[in-house]
């Protein structure tokens, strides 16, 4: 839902405005009648992270920098070694001194 908000209103209500925010609200701030700010959940592709992506991708066009694979369990193979609990506790228990 879109609420309409004057500054005043705002900075007097301003912790119930942001709970409907975090409830998916978008609150329009005005002066005067004149919208001067939107206020809503941070999206997972703003404009900053947009900006940061493309100057990532401009150092590793130039060389600068290599980027790594997404963070996404299905972009990975699976390992090929499969060993028993019992082994892996075993390593484990030996490397911590245990």
């Amino acid at each position: 839902m879109i609420k309409n908000v004057n500054i005043r209103t705002l900075k007097d209500k301003l912790d119930a405005y942001l709970r409907q925010v975090q409830q998916g609200d978008v609150v329009l701030v005005s002066d005067r009648g004149t919208v001067v700010a939107e206020i809503r959940q941070p999206s997972l592709h703003s404009a900053a992270a947009d900006a940061t992506q493309d100057r990532l991708q401009q150092l590793a066009d130039a060389g600068v920098l290599r980027l790594g694979l997404p963070n996404k369990p299905d972009v990975y193979r699976p390992a090929d070694v499969h060993l028993p609990a019992a082994v892996i506790d075993q390593a484990l228990e030996a490397t911590r001194g245990e």
